[in-house]
């Protein structure tokens, strides 16, 4: 799965600890979503989704498989 994660989180500024604060994770959670290693659960996409105020499928999109 392809994320715009960590555009969206370098576009406010944010610093990777710091996203991971507001979203409740470690920072390496916020590391292995954005570099493509971990899908988040639902809840969690739900969660990047309210704090960036956009839909889930327009922050995360199916990869080729």
């Amino acid at each position: 799965m392809n994320n715009s994660v960590r555009d969206l989180r370098s576009e406010r500024g944010w610093s990777q600890a710091e996203l991971a604060q507001k979203l409740d994770v470690s920072r390496q959670t916020v590391n292995a979503i954005e570099t493509g290693k971990y899908d988040p659960s639902l809840p969690l996409a739900f969660k990047i989704a309210r704090l960036f105020g956009m839909p889930i499928e327009m922050i995360f999109v199916p990869g080729e498989e």
